[in-house]
């Protein structure tokens, strides 16, 4: 039963509980020993563990999405917490509530479905108002629960929404500020551009990739998806072309992804917005066990900087 959470444990605190294991790599230490770099998540957080003593029964059990009972000592290193994992052991399936190990958004889910619902209603461009609504309608379940990663950022039940608002946010902001944006265009392109998300990843408490999102990736997913939907509504304005120009050219450069550069204001901006909204979310998770006055570990997405966290004034 699980009975500790992974944001109130504290250096220095002995460990004896439920955890599932979100990644796990074998490696090698400077003498060639093998020992475990493991994560291990709950609801509330994901913490960096290590087991130095390896052996076969270890590595059969130690796997992405085992939920295991785990005993370790927390300490300290580089201002972040870590776990020095004694032993693991299975559970018994049947006893697990595996509730317990999905993240989530910390946005209530019913607030953000208000918001997307403001926003659904907020077009003056029919031909807008109707592709974003009828293509949010399509996907609508999943778009609302499921991830937008693996492991990068807003890799959590509703992440998709999460920031997929979020994004819209940036954009009514921004179109305010410029009034040659066509707001309608930027704000329907925040709301579309990751759907394909849907398609690309398993909503599970470790979410995982499809053979779909693989080999082909949500862009020309979603892609895809989007002219099978707007065909059918036969609309004659250059809306569409402009939304899809967005979805495939929101991630901004060619060796990111996009098969296309961004070649219109909104398309731009969308990838920019895109930019700012996925490194705050990195930027907060590099942070968050990191104490005042010291520095974050090296964030490998981005540049393998590492951040310094001000001390409070």
């Amino acid at each position: 039963m699980k009975v500790e959470w992974v944001k109130d444990l504290v250096d220095g605190q002995h460990v004896h509980d439920e955890f599932i294991v979100a990644s796990v790599a074998k490696c090698a230490s400077d003498k060639g020993k093998s020992y475990l770099n493991i994560n291990l998540q709950d609801k509330t957080g994901v913490l960096a563990a290590k087991k130095w003593e390896v052996s076969d029964h270890d590595l059969e059990i130690i796997v992405p999405g085992a939920v295991l009972e785990i005993e370790g000592d927390i300490t300290s290193y580089k201002g972040a917490l870590q776990l020095k994992v004694l032993s693991a052991n299975e559970t018994i399936k049947e006893l697990v509530d595996i509730s317990n190990f999905k993240k989530v958004s910390p946005i209530p889910l019913e607030e953000m479905k208000a918001k997307l619902d403001m926003y659904l209603h907020s077009f003056k461009d029919k031909d807008v108002s109707l592709i974003t609504n009828k293509v949010v309608e399509h996907f609508y379940d999943k778009y609302i629960t499921y991830p937008a990663a693996v492991r990068i950022h807003h890799e959590f039940g509703s992440g998709i929404i999460h920031h997929s608002l979020a994004m819209a946010d940036m954009a009514e902001a921004i179109a305010k500020l410029y009034p040659e944006v066509d707001r309608d265009i930027l704000v329907a392109g925040a709301l579309l551009h990751d759907i394909g998300k849907t398609i690309e990843y398993k909503d599970l408490p470790v979410p995982e990739q499809t053979v779909e999102g693989k080999l082909i990736g949500h862009i020309s997913l979603m892609y895809a998806e989007f002219k099978k939907i707007v065909d059918e509504l036969n609309i004659k304005s250059e809306v569409p072309l402009l939304l899809e120009h967005m979805i495939l050219a929101h991630h901004g450069q060619l060796e990111f992804g996009s098969p296309v550069l961004p070649t219109t204001r909104e398309a731009m901006l969308l990838s920019m917005i895109d930019l700012i909204d996925s490194r705050m979310m990195v930027l907060d998770k590099a942070y968050a066990n990191v104490k005042p006055g010291e520095f974050t570990e090296k964030v490998w997405s981005m540049d393998n900087v590492s951040f310094y966290k001000p001390k409070e004034r």
